[in-house]
Protein backbone atom coordinates (compact mmCIF):
# COMPACT_ATOMS: atom_id res chain seq x y z
CA UNK A 1 0.00 0.00 0.00
CA UNK A 2 2.77 2.27 0.54
CA UNK A 3 4.04 2.06 -3.59
CA UNK A 4 1.68 1.10 -5.55
CA UNK A 5 1.63 0.18 -8.73
CA UNK A 6 2.20 2.27 -11.47
CA UNK A 7 3.97 4.89 -9.16
CA UNK A 8 7.71 5.04 -8.86
CA UNK A 9 9.64 6.06 -5.86
CA UNK A 10 10.72 9.57 -7.08
CA UNK A 11 7.45 10.61 -8.22
CA UNK A 12 5.95 13.03 -5.99
CA UNK A 13 2.66 12.09 -4.16
CA UNK A 14 -0.18 14.62 -2.80
CA UNK A 15 -0.83 14.92 0.60
CA UNK A 16 -4.55 14.11 -0.06
CA UNK A 17 -3.99 10.75 -2.02
CA UNK A 18 -1.51 9.97 1.18
CA UNK A 19 -4.18 10.54 3.57
CA UNK A 20 -6.77 7.99 1.19
CA UNK A 21 -3.58 5.23 1.40
CA UNK A 22 -3.19 5.53 5.54
CA UNK A 23 -6.94 5.40 6.20
CA UNK A 24 -6.90 2.33 4.05
CA UNK A 25 -3.90 0.95 5.82
CA UNK A 26 -6.02 1.30 9.20
CA UNK A 27 -9.34 -0.18 7.43
CA UNK A 28 -7.89 -3.52 6.65
CA UNK A 29 -5.58 -3.99 10.04
CA UNK A 30 -8.72 -3.71 11.99
CA UNK A 31 -9.92 -6.67 9.95
CA UNK A 32 -9.59 -10.89 11.05
CA UNK A 33 -7.20 -12.43 9.22
CA UNK A 34 -9.13 -14.44 6.53
CA UNK A 35 -10.75 -10.97 5.66
CA UNK A 36 -7.12 -9.47 5.24
CA UNK A 37 -6.66 -12.07 3.18
CA UNK A 38 -9.74 -11.59 0.79
CA UNK A 39 -8.94 -8.17 1.15
CA UNK A 40 -5.44 -8.84 -0.92
CA UNK A 41 -7.17 -10.70 -3.09
CA UNK A 42 -7.39 -9.60 -6.69
CA UNK A 43 -11.16 -8.57 -7.61
CA UNK A 44 -11.25 -10.96 -10.16
CA UNK A 45 -10.85 -13.77 -7.77
CA UNK A 46 -14.02 -13.88 -5.90
CA UNK A 47 -14.34 -16.56 -2.92
CA UNK A 48 -18.12 -17.82 -4.60
CA UNK A 49 -18.58 -19.85 -1.32
CA UNK A 50 -17.61 -16.35 0.87
CA UNK A 51 -19.65 -14.23 -1.37
CA UNK A 52 -22.28 -13.21 0.06
CA UNK A 53 -26.23 -12.27 -0.89
CA UNK A 54 -26.77 -9.49 -2.65
CA UNK A 55 -30.12 -8.63 -0.06
CA UNK A 56 -31.48 -10.25 3.29
CA UNK A 57 -33.82 -13.09 2.49
CA UNK A 58 -37.20 -12.04 2.06
CA UNK A 59 -36.49 -8.25 1.55
CA UNK A 60 -38.52 -8.77 -1.77
CA UNK A 61 -42.26 -9.84 -0.91
CA UNK A 62 -45.55 -10.18 -3.09
CA UNK A 63 -49.26 -10.30 -1.71
CA UNK A 64 -52.34 -9.89 -3.54
CA UNK A 65 -56.20 -9.75 -2.63
CA UNK A 66 -58.87 -8.97 -4.92
CA UNK A 67 -61.78 -5.81 -4.38
CA UNK A 68 -63.91 -4.07 -6.89
CA UNK A 69 -64.47 -0.92 -8.81
CA UNK A 70 -67.95 -0.06 -9.95
CA UNK A 71 -68.80 1.01 -13.94
CA UNK A 72 -71.80 2.26 -14.49
CA UNK A 73 -74.17 0.45 -11.86
CA UNK A 74 -72.13 -3.02 -12.29
CA UNK A 75 -68.95 -4.32 -10.33
CA UNK A 76 -65.64 -5.00 -12.12
CA UNK A 77 -63.05 -7.39 -10.05
CA UNK A 78 -59.83 -5.31 -9.17
CA UNK A 79 -56.71 -7.26 -8.03
CA UNK A 80 -54.78 -5.23 -5.33
CA UNK A 81 -51.15 -6.27 -5.48
CA UNK A 82 -48.49 -5.52 -2.77
CA UNK A 83 -44.84 -5.44 -3.40
CA UNK A 84 -42.30 -4.83 -0.34
CA UNK A 85 -39.00 -4.21 -1.13
CA UNK A 86 -35.94 -2.14 -0.46
CA UNK A 87 -34.97 0.91 -0.69
CA UNK A 88 -35.61 4.18 1.04
CA UNK A 89 -39.29 4.19 2.66
CA UNK A 90 -41.46 5.14 -0.16
CA UNK A 91 -45.58 4.24 -0.71
CA UNK A 92 -46.65 4.01 -4.10
CA UNK A 93 -50.06 3.51 -5.19
CA UNK A 94 -50.22 2.67 -9.49
CA UNK A 95 -52.81 1.84 -11.78
CA UNK A 96 -54.73 4.84 -12.88
CA UNK A 97 -56.30 5.81 -9.42
CA UNK A 98 -57.73 9.31 -8.58
CA UNK A 99 -56.64 11.59 -5.50
CA UNK A 100 -58.85 9.68 -2.84
CA UNK A 101 -57.12 5.86 -3.58
CA UNK A 102 -53.22 7.58 -4.17
CA UNK A 103 -54.22 9.40 -0.43
CA UNK A 104 -54.75 5.80 1.07
CA UNK A 105 -51.13 5.70 2.23
CA UNK A 106 -51.15 7.99 4.67
CA UNK A 107 -54.75 6.31 6.38
CA UNK A 108 -53.40 2.94 5.63
CA UNK A 109 -49.98 3.75 7.52
CA UNK A 110 -52.15 5.22 10.35
CA UNK A 111 -54.84 2.79 10.12
CA UNK A 112 -51.98 -0.25 11.04
CA UNK A 113 -50.04 1.49 13.44
CA UNK A 114 -53.05 2.13 15.55
CA UNK A 115 -54.51 -1.17 15.16
CA UNK A 116 -50.65 -2.99 16.77
CA UNK A 117 -49.80 -3.56 13.07
CA UNK A 118 -46.11 -3.10 12.55
CA UNK A 119 -46.23 -0.20 9.10
CA UNK A 120 -43.14 -1.78 6.55
CA UNK A 121 -40.71 1.60 6.49
CA UNK A 122 -39.59 0.19 3.11
CA UNK A 123 -40.28 0.80 -0.59
CA UNK A 124 -43.94 -0.23 -1.01
CA UNK A 125 -45.90 -0.68 -4.41
CA UNK A 126 -49.68 -1.14 -4.49
CA UNK A 127 -50.97 -2.01 -8.03
CA UNK A 128 -54.55 -2.12 -8.79
CA UNK A 129 -55.23 -4.52 -12.07
CA UNK A 130 -56.33 -4.02 -14.56
CA UNK A 131 -54.26 -0.47 -14.98
CA UNK A 132 -56.46 0.65 -17.55
CA UNK A 133 -59.92 1.14 -15.49
CA UNK A 134 -60.05 4.16 -13.62
CA UNK A 135 -60.05 3.79 -9.77
CA UNK A 136 -62.25 6.07 -7.69
CA UNK A 137 -63.11 6.39 -4.02
CA UNK A 138 -61.57 5.25 -0.65
CA UNK A 139 -62.97 1.64 -0.53
CA UNK A 140 -59.70 0.14 -1.82
CA UNK A 141 -57.81 1.35 1.91
CA UNK A 142 -59.19 -1.58 3.75
CA UNK A 143 -57.43 -4.30 0.66
CA UNK A 144 -54.48 -2.38 0.57
CA UNK A 145 -53.90 -2.81 4.03
CA UNK A 146 -54.48 -6.03 4.51
CA UNK A 147 -52.00 -6.54 1.63
CA UNK A 148 -49.20 -5.09 3.32
CA UNK A 149 -49.73 -7.53 6.02
CA UNK A 150 -50.01 -10.33 4.17
CA UNK A 151 -46.65 -9.31 2.72
CA UNK A 152 -44.92 -8.91 5.88
CA UNK A 153 -46.06 -11.70 7.09
CA UNK A 154 -48.30 -10.06 10.25
CA UNK A 155 -50.76 -12.66 9.25
CA UNK A 156 -51.21 -16.74 10.38
CA UNK A 157 -50.89 -18.38 6.95
CA UNK A 158 -53.29 -15.99 5.25
CA UNK A 159 -55.55 -17.28 2.37
CA UNK A 160 -57.19 -14.68 0.40
CA UNK A 161 -57.55 -16.30 -3.41
CA UNK A 162 -61.29 -16.60 -2.85
CA UNK A 163 -61.96 -13.02 -0.77
CA UNK A 164 -62.61 -10.21 -1.97
CA UNK A 165 -62.38 -6.76 0.56
CA UNK A 166 -63.62 -3.61 0.35
CA UNK A 167 -63.96 -0.56 2.77
CA UNK A 168 -62.67 2.73 3.84
CA UNK A 169 -60.05 3.07 6.92
CA UNK A 170 -60.00 5.53 9.89
CA UNK A 171 -56.89 6.71 11.18
CA UNK A 172 -57.87 4.73 14.54
CA UNK A 173 -58.25 1.39 12.34
CA UNK A 174 -61.86 1.32 12.18
CA UNK A 175 -63.65 0.68 8.54
CA UNK A 176 -66.08 3.12 7.91
CA UNK A 177 -69.15 2.54 5.40
CA UNK A 178 -68.55 3.16 1.20
CA UNK A 179 -70.65 3.82 -1.37
CA UNK A 180 -71.83 0.86 -4.22
CA UNK A 181 -71.56 -2.22 -1.13
CA UNK A 182 -75.03 -4.03 -3.19
CA UNK A 183 -73.30 -4.00 -6.54
CA UNK A 184 -69.91 -5.09 -5.28
CA UNK A 185 -71.14 -7.64 -3.69
CA UNK A 186 -73.07 -8.69 -6.76
CA UNK A 187 -69.81 -8.62 -8.68
CA UNK A 188 -67.89 -10.39 -6.39
CA UNK A 189 -70.44 -13.66 -6.48
CA UNK A 190 -70.60 -13.06 -10.22
CA UNK A 191 -66.66 -13.50 -10.56
CA UNK A 192 -66.95 -16.67 -8.08
CA UNK A 193 -65.56 -15.14 -5.00
CA UNK A 194 -66.74 -17.08 -2.00
CA UNK A 195 -66.62 -14.11 0.95
CA UNK A 196 -66.60 -10.52 0.89
CA UNK A 197 -65.38 -8.31 3.70
CA UNK A 198 -67.24 -4.97 4.19
CA UNK A 199 -67.69 -2.31 6.91
CA UNK A 200 -70.05 -2.95 9.35
CA UNK A 201 -72.55 0.18 8.43
CA UNK A 202 -73.00 -1.34 4.90
CA UNK A 203 -73.98 -4.95 5.87
CA UNK A 204 -77.86 -4.84 5.58
CA UNK A 205 -77.76 -3.80 2.00
CA UNK A 206 -75.02 -6.56 1.40
CA UNK A 207 -77.43 -9.31 2.97
CA UNK A 208 -80.06 -9.51 0.79
CA UNK A 209 -77.05 -11.25 -1.93
CA UNK A 210 -77.02 -15.04 -2.02
CA UNK A 211 -74.29 -17.59 -2.75
CA UNK A 212 -71.39 -15.54 -1.18
CA UNK A 213 -70.62 -15.11 2.46
CA UNK A 214 -70.48 -11.44 3.56
CA UNK A 215 -68.66 -10.79 6.67
CA UNK A 216 -69.19 -7.16 8.32
CA UNK A 217 -65.79 -5.86 10.05
CA UNK A 218 -65.87 -2.53 12.39
CA UNK A 219 -61.59 -2.66 12.46
CA UNK A 220 -58.77 -3.59 10.20
CA UNK A 221 -57.81 -5.73 13.36
CA UNK A 222 -61.29 -7.87 12.62
CA UNK A 223 -60.96 -7.83 9.13
CA UNK A 224 -57.06 -9.21 9.51
CA UNK A 225 -58.68 -12.04 12.17
CA UNK A 226 -61.48 -13.44 9.50
CA UNK A 227 -58.54 -14.23 6.92
CA UNK A 228 -55.90 -16.01 9.42
CA UNK A 229 -59.29 -18.04 10.98
CA UNK A 230 -62.45 -17.93 9.06
CA UNK A 231 -64.16 -19.97 10.58
CA UNK A 232 -63.77 -17.91 14.05
CA UNK A 233 -66.51 -16.22 12.94
CA UNK A 234 -69.67 -16.64 10.92
CA UNK A 235 -70.82 -14.63 8.04
CA UNK A 236 -73.72 -12.57 7.85
CA UNK A 237 -77.21 -14.51 6.92
CA UNK A 238 -79.14 -13.55 3.72
CA UNK A 239 -82.63 -11.42 4.52
CA UNK A 240 -83.86 -11.53 0.81
CA UNK A 241 -86.29 -14.23 1.99
CA UNK A 242 -87.58 -11.68 4.31
CA UNK A 243 -88.67 -8.72 2.23
CA UNK A 244 -92.01 -7.51 1.82
CA UNK A 245 -92.65 -6.38 -1.65
CA UNK A 246 -95.98 -7.39 -2.12
CA UNK A 247 -97.61 -4.21 0.59
CA UNK A 248 -95.66 -1.27 -0.34
CA UNK A 249 -96.43 1.92 2.47
CA UNK A 250 -96.18 5.30 0.37
CA UNK A 251 -98.50 6.89 2.67
CA UNK A 252 -100.62 8.32 0.05
CA UNK A 253 -103.93 7.02 -1.49
CA UNK A 254 -105.91 8.65 -4.18
CA UNK A 255 -108.90 8.59 -2.37
CA UNK A 256 -107.70 12.19 -0.91
CA UNK A 257 -108.24 13.06 -4.28
CA UNK A 258 -111.98 14.99 -5.29
CA UNK A 259 -112.97 14.57 -8.65
CA UNK A 260 -110.84 14.49 -11.62
CA UNK A 261 -112.28 11.26 -12.66
CA UNK A 262 -110.99 11.26 -16.48
CA UNK A 263 -107.76 12.56 -15.07
CA UNK A 264 -107.79 9.21 -13.09
CA UNK A 265 -108.56 7.45 -15.56
CA UNK A 266 -106.03 8.49 -17.88
CA UNK A 267 -103.10 7.72 -14.82
CA UNK A 268 -104.51 4.43 -14.92
CA UNK A 269 -104.06 3.80 -17.77
CA UNK A 270 -101.05 5.41 -18.14
CA UNK A 271 -99.73 2.88 -14.74
CA UNK A 272 -101.36 -0.08 -16.82
CA UNK A 273 -98.66 0.30 -19.66
CA UNK A 274 -95.63 2.12 -18.41
CA UNK A 275 -96.98 5.42 -20.74
CA UNK A 276 -95.80 9.00 -20.12
CA UNK A 277 -98.55 11.54 -19.21
CA UNK A 278 -98.41 15.51 -19.26
CA UNK A 279 -100.34 17.26 -17.48
CA UNK A 280 -102.14 21.18 -18.55
CA UNK A 281 -104.25 23.09 -16.10
CA UNK A 282 -104.57 26.21 -14.00
CA UNK A 283 -102.86 26.28 -10.82
CA UNK A 284 -104.41 24.52 -7.69
CA UNK A 285 -106.49 21.98 -10.28
CA UNK A 286 -104.08 19.08 -8.32
CA UNK A 287 -101.61 18.68 -11.44
CA UNK A 288 -98.99 17.68 -8.64
CA UNK A 289 -101.02 15.80 -5.97
CA UNK A 290 -101.89 13.56 -8.77
CA UNK A 291 -98.97 12.52 -9.92
CA UNK A 292 -97.46 12.05 -6.35
CA UNK A 293 -100.03 9.42 -6.09
CA UNK A 294 -99.18 7.59 -9.20
CA UNK A 295 -96.41 5.29 -8.09
CA UNK A 296 -99.49 3.55 -5.86
CA UNK A 297 -101.57 2.53 -8.06
CA UNK A 298 -98.20 1.10 -10.31
CA UNK A 299 -97.43 -3.05 -9.47
CA UNK A 300 -95.02 -3.13 -6.75
CA UNK A 301 -91.43 -4.14 -7.57
CA UNK A 302 -90.47 -7.72 -8.42
CA UNK A 303 -87.00 -9.03 -6.24
CA UNK A 304 -85.41 -7.94 -9.32
CA UNK A 305 -86.42 -4.55 -9.75
CA UNK A 306 -85.61 -3.68 -6.21
CA UNK A 307 -81.98 -4.94 -6.73
CA UNK A 308 -81.56 -3.07 -9.75
CA UNK A 309 -83.32 0.04 -8.05
CA UNK A 310 -80.91 -0.45 -5.14
CA UNK A 311 -77.74 -0.91 -7.26
CA UNK A 312 -78.60 2.72 -8.42
CA UNK A 313 -78.95 4.06 -5.06
CA UNK A 314 -75.85 2.30 -3.69
CA UNK A 315 -73.81 3.86 -5.73
CA UNK A 316 -75.04 7.39 -5.34
CA UNK A 317 -74.72 6.90 -1.72
CA UNK A 318 -79.15 7.32 -1.62
CA UNK A 319 -79.93 3.95 -0.17
CA UNK A 320 -81.22 4.20 3.36
CA UNK A 321 -79.48 3.02 6.44
CA UNK A 322 -81.86 1.11 8.10
CA UNK A 323 -83.16 -0.38 4.56
CA UNK A 324 -81.92 -3.43 2.69
CA UNK A 325 -83.56 -2.91 -0.58
CA UNK A 326 -85.86 0.61 -2.36
CA UNK A 327 -89.13 -1.96 -2.07
CA UNK A 328 -91.40 0.95 -3.06
CA UNK A 329 -91.64 2.74 -6.40
CA UNK A 330 -89.10 5.76 -6.49
CA UNK A 331 -90.49 8.94 -7.02
CA UNK A 332 -88.40 11.71 -8.30
CA UNK A 333 -89.45 15.42 -8.30
CA UNK A 334 -86.05 17.54 -9.09
CA UNK A 335 -86.99 21.40 -9.11
CA UNK A 336 -86.61 22.86 -12.57
CA UNK A 337 -83.27 25.07 -11.67
CA UNK A 338 -81.20 21.13 -11.89
CA UNK A 339 -78.65 21.02 -14.35
CA UNK A 340 -78.55 18.93 -16.73
CA UNK A 341 -75.45 16.47 -15.35
CA UNK A 342 -77.94 16.16 -12.09
CA UNK A 343 -81.11 15.44 -14.35
CA UNK A 344 -79.05 13.07 -16.96
CA UNK A 345 -76.15 12.30 -14.53
CA UNK A 346 -72.30 12.83 -14.93
CA UNK A 347 -70.28 15.04 -13.85
CA UNK A 348 -66.77 14.77 -12.49
CA UNK A 349 -67.05 11.78 -11.27
CA UNK A 350 -70.15 10.16 -13.28
CA UNK A 351 -72.89 9.62 -10.62
CA UNK A 352 -76.63 8.62 -12.04
CA UNK A 353 -78.97 11.81 -12.20
CA UNK A 354 -82.45 12.27 -11.54
CA UNK A 355 -83.28 9.96 -14.70
CA UNK A 356 -81.31 6.88 -13.40
CA UNK A 357 -82.72 7.50 -9.62
CA UNK A 358 -86.31 6.86 -11.03
CA UNK A 359 -85.42 3.72 -12.43
CA UNK A 360 -88.69 1.60 -12.49
CA UNK A 361 -90.69 4.64 -11.06
CA UNK A 362 -91.88 7.79 -11.62
CA UNK A 363 -89.70 11.06 -12.99
CA UNK A 364 -92.00 14.10 -11.94
CA UNK A 365 -90.95 17.36 -13.52
CA UNK A 366 -93.58 19.89 -12.10
CA UNK A 367 -93.62 23.34 -14.16
CA UNK A 368 -92.07 21.82 -17.06
CA UNK A 369 -90.91 24.99 -18.84
CA UNK A 370 -89.40 26.51 -16.45
CA UNK A 371 -86.56 23.61 -16.90
CA UNK A 372 -83.68 24.51 -18.68
CA UNK A 373 -84.05 23.93 -22.29
CA UNK A 374 -81.40 21.77 -22.79
CA UNK A 375 -81.76 19.21 -20.03
CA UNK A 376 -85.15 18.98 -21.16
CA UNK A 377 -83.63 17.64 -24.53
CA UNK A 378 -81.57 15.12 -22.82
CA UNK A 379 -84.31 13.18 -22.10
CA UNK A 380 -85.30 12.15 -25.03
CA UNK A 381 -82.58 9.44 -25.95
CA UNK A 382 -83.77 7.77 -22.62
CA UNK A 383 -87.30 8.05 -23.46
CA UNK A 384 -86.57 5.97 -26.15
CA UNK A 385 -84.22 3.41 -25.27
CA UNK A 386 -84.28 3.32 -21.38
CA UNK A 387 -81.12 3.79 -20.32
CA UNK A 388 -78.36 7.06 -20.20
CA UNK A 389 -75.36 6.53 -22.38
CA UNK A 390 -72.53 9.17 -20.47
CA UNK A 391 -69.12 9.65 -22.42
CA UNK A 392 -66.40 11.87 -20.21
CA UNK A 393 -62.83 12.26 -20.43
CA UNK A 394 -62.35 9.35 -17.63
CA UNK A 395 -64.47 7.23 -19.43
CA UNK A 396 -68.19 6.20 -20.39
CA UNK A 397 -70.89 5.20 -18.49
CA UNK A 398 -73.89 3.33 -19.03
CA UNK A 399 -76.73 3.89 -16.38
CA UNK A 400 -80.64 2.35 -16.65
CA UNK A 401 -83.38 4.82 -17.14
CA UNK A 402 -87.05 2.49 -17.62
CA UNK A 403 -89.08 5.19 -16.31
CA UNK A 404 -92.47 6.82 -16.63
CA UNK A 405 -91.98 10.71 -17.17
CA UNK A 406 -94.79 12.73 -15.61
CA UNK A 407 -94.90 16.39 -16.59
CA UNK A 408 -97.14 18.91 -15.33
CA UNK A 409 -97.03 22.45 -16.54
CA UNK A 410 -99.56 25.60 -16.67
CA UNK A 411 -101.31 26.54 -20.06
CA UNK A 412 -99.49 30.09 -19.78
CA UNK A 413 -97.14 32.31 -17.59
CA UNK A 414 -100.33 33.99 -15.60
CA UNK A 415 -101.86 30.32 -15.29
CA UNK A 416 -105.00 30.95 -16.30
CA UNK A 417 -105.59 30.70 -19.97
CA UNK A 418 -107.81 27.68 -19.73
CA UNK A 419 -109.52 28.63 -16.42
CA UNK A 420 -113.18 28.44 -16.63
CA UNK A 421 -113.47 31.92 -13.54
CA UNK A 422 -109.96 33.87 -13.55
CA UNK A 423 -109.23 35.53 -17.04
CA UNK A 424 -106.26 34.84 -18.83
CA UNK A 425 -103.93 38.23 -18.82
CA UNK A 426 -101.13 36.72 -21.13
CA UNK A 427 -100.82 38.18 -24.40
CA UNK A 428 -100.94 35.75 -27.50
CA UNK A 429 -97.03 36.26 -28.18
CA UNK A 430 -95.81 34.91 -24.41
CA UNK A 431 -98.15 32.78 -24.66
CA UNK A 432 -96.62 30.83 -27.52
CA UNK A 433 -93.09 31.72 -26.60
CA UNK A 434 -93.75 29.67 -22.85
CA UNK A 435 -95.36 27.00 -24.76
CA UNK A 436 -92.63 26.66 -27.11
CA UNK A 437 -90.15 26.15 -24.44
CA UNK A 438 -91.25 22.80 -24.77
CA UNK A 439 -89.94 21.18 -28.09
CA UNK A 440 -92.42 19.35 -30.09
CA UNK A 441 -90.41 16.10 -30.27
CA UNK A 442 -90.26 15.95 -26.73
CA UNK A 443 -94.07 16.25 -26.74
CA UNK A 444 -93.79 13.64 -29.32
CA UNK A 445 -92.53 10.84 -27.16
CA UNK A 446 -95.35 11.42 -24.88
CA UNK A 447 -98.10 9.29 -24.92
CA UNK A 448 -101.25 11.22 -22.77
CA UNK A 449 -101.68 14.70 -22.78
CA UNK A 450 -104.46 15.54 -20.41
CA UNK A 451 -106.11 18.58 -19.16
CA UNK A 452 -106.55 19.02 -15.79
CA UNK A 453 -109.58 22.18 -15.10
CA UNK A 454 -110.56 23.74 -11.76
CA UNK A 455 -112.79 22.08 -9.50
CA UNK A 456 -116.12 23.78 -8.89
CA UNK A 457 -117.73 24.39 -5.46
CA UNK A 458 -119.74 21.34 -5.42
CA UNK A 459 -116.68 19.22 -6.25
CA UNK A 460 -114.38 20.87 -3.44
CA UNK A 461 -117.63 20.58 -0.85
CA UNK A 462 -118.92 16.94 -1.83
CA UNK A 463 -118.06 14.29 0.85
CA UNK A 464 -118.18 11.33 -1.84
CA UNK A 465 -116.04 8.73 -1.02
CA UNK A 466 -113.34 8.30 -3.93
CA UNK A 467 -112.03 5.18 -5.44
CA UNK A 468 -108.66 3.84 -3.56
CA UNK A 469 -105.39 3.03 -5.17
CA UNK A 470 -105.60 -0.27 -3.61
CA UNK A 471 -108.47 -0.80 -6.00
CA UNK A 472 -107.03 0.95 -8.92
CA UNK A 473 -103.93 -0.79 -8.11
CA UNK A 474 -105.69 -4.12 -8.95
CA UNK A 475 -106.89 -3.48 -12.08
CA UNK A 476 -103.24 -2.07 -13.43
CA UNK A 477 -101.66 -5.10 -12.39
CA UNK A 478 -104.49 -7.39 -13.97
CA UNK A 479 -103.43 -5.54 -17.03
CA UNK A 480 -99.66 -6.20 -16.18
CA UNK A 481 -99.92 -9.33 -15.94
CA UNK A 482 -101.41 -10.19 -19.64
CA UNK A 483 -98.19 -8.16 -20.68
CA UNK A 484 -96.16 -10.32 -18.51
CA UNK A 485 -97.62 -13.47 -20.46
CA UNK A 486 -96.98 -11.28 -23.72
CA UNK A 487 -93.49 -10.52 -23.73
CA UNK A 488 -92.26 -13.79 -21.74
CA UNK A 489 -88.62 -13.92 -22.67
CA UNK A 490 -88.52 -10.56 -24.48
CA UNK A 491 -86.45 -7.18 -22.55
CA UNK A 492 -90.16 -5.52 -22.91
CA UNK A 493 -92.04 -5.53 -19.56
CA UNK A 494 -94.96 -3.28 -20.81
CA UNK A 495 -96.89 -1.88 -23.56
CA UNK A 496 -95.07 1.78 -23.85
CA UNK A 497 -91.65 -0.13 -24.48
CA UNK A 498 -92.82 -2.45 -27.32
CA UNK A 499 -90.67 -2.13 -30.76
CA UNK A 500 -91.92 -1.65 -34.23
CA UNK A 501 -91.44 -5.05 -34.50
CA UNK A 502 -94.18 -6.06 -31.66
CA UNK A 503 -96.57 -3.42 -32.32
CA UNK A 504 -97.23 -4.98 -35.84
CA UNK A 505 -97.48 -8.90 -34.12
CA UNK A 506 -99.48 -7.96 -31.16
CA UNK A 507 -101.67 -4.46 -31.92
CA UNK A 508 -103.42 -5.93 -35.41
CA UNK A 509 -106.19 -3.90 -36.32
CA UNK A 510 -109.24 -4.56 -38.28
CA UNK A 511 -110.50 -2.21 -41.05
CA UNK A 512 -112.89 -0.61 -40.06
CA UNK A 513 -110.18 0.58 -36.97
CA UNK A 514 -107.58 1.22 -39.59
CA UNK A 515 -109.81 3.88 -41.46
CA UNK A 516 -111.01 5.34 -38.06
CA UNK A 517 -107.02 6.00 -36.89
CA UNK A 518 -106.07 7.01 -40.27
CA UNK A 519 -109.17 9.90 -40.33
CA UNK A 520 -108.03 10.58 -36.89
CA UNK A 521 -104.40 11.13 -37.49
CA UNK A 522 -104.82 13.25 -40.53
CA UNK A 523 -107.43 15.57 -39.27
CA UNK A 524 -104.89 16.32 -35.62
CA UNK A 525 -101.53 16.12 -37.83
CA UNK A 526 -99.97 13.22 -36.17
CA UNK A 527 -96.31 11.81 -36.54
CA UNK A 528 -95.61 8.70 -37.12
CA UNK A 529 -94.23 8.10 -33.43
CA UNK A 530 -96.90 9.72 -32.53
CA UNK A 531 -99.58 6.91 -34.31
CA UNK A 532 -97.40 4.26 -32.95
CA UNK A 533 -98.35 5.82 -29.45
CA UNK A 534 -101.66 5.97 -30.21
CA UNK A 535 -101.79 2.02 -31.48
CA UNK A 536 -99.84 1.21 -28.08
CA UNK A 537 -101.84 3.10 -25.67
CA UNK A 538 -105.35 1.95 -27.07
CA UNK A 539 -103.62 -2.24 -26.73
CA UNK A 540 -102.93 -1.12 -23.08
CA UNK A 541 -106.81 -0.05 -22.72
CA UNK A 542 -107.92 -3.13 -24.42
CA UNK A 543 -105.55 -5.21 -21.54
CA UNK A 544 -107.47 -3.35 -19.29
CA UNK A 545 -110.92 -4.48 -20.33
CA UNK A 546 -108.74 -7.76 -20.81
CA UNK A 547 -110.09 -7.64 -24.54
CA UNK A 548 -107.96 -9.67 -26.79
CA UNK A 549 -108.19 -7.53 -30.01
CA UNK A 550 -108.20 -3.85 -30.38
CA UNK A 551 -111.56 -2.02 -30.76
CA UNK A 552 -112.55 1.39 -32.52
CA UNK A 553 -113.68 2.49 -28.95
CA UNK A 554 -109.83 1.78 -27.91
CA UNK A 555 -108.46 3.41 -30.54
CA UNK A 556 -111.17 6.89 -29.90
CA UNK A 557 -110.11 7.15 -26.08
CA UNK A 558 -106.25 6.77 -27.03
CA UNK A 559 -106.65 9.38 -29.54
CA UNK A 560 -108.77 11.77 -27.34
CA UNK A 561 -105.47 11.74 -24.82
CA UNK A 562 -103.05 13.51 -28.11
CA UNK A 563 -105.66 15.86 -28.13
CA UNK A 564 -104.45 18.53 -26.04
CA UNK A 565 -101.18 19.00 -27.66
CA UNK A 566 -102.35 20.53 -30.94
CA UNK A 567 -105.17 22.68 -28.70
CA UNK A 568 -101.86 24.49 -26.98
CA UNK A 569 -99.31 23.94 -29.57
CA UNK A 570 -100.94 23.44 -32.66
Amino acid sequence: MSNPAGISAHTPIPERQRRVWRFARRQTSRLPARSKERARRPAEEPDEQEQPALLPKKLFVLAHIDSCAILGIDAHLVRVEADVGGGNPHFVVVGLPDDAVRESKDRVASAMRNSQFNFPMRRITVNLAPADIRKEGPAFDLPIALCLLAATEQFISPDMADLAAVGELALDGSVRAVAGVLPIALGAKASGKTGLIIPEANGLEASVVEGIDIYPVKTLWEAAEIISNPSARKPLPTTVSQLNLDSPDYGLDFAEVKGQPHVKRALEVAAAGGHNVLMAGPPGAGKSMLAMRLPTILPPLSVDEALEVSKVYSISGKLPKDAALITTRPFRSPHHTISTPGLAGGGTTPKPGEISLAHHGVLFLDELPEFNRGALEVLRQPMEEGKVHISRAAGSMTYPAQLMLVAAMNPCPCGYFMDSIRPCKCTHGSIQRYLHRVSGPLLDRVDIHIEVPRLNREELLSNNSEESSAAIRARVRRARDVQDQRFTGTSVFCNAHMRPRQVKKFCPLSEPVQRFLSGAVESLGLSARAFDRIVKLARTIADLENAEKITTTHVAEATQYRSLDRKLWG
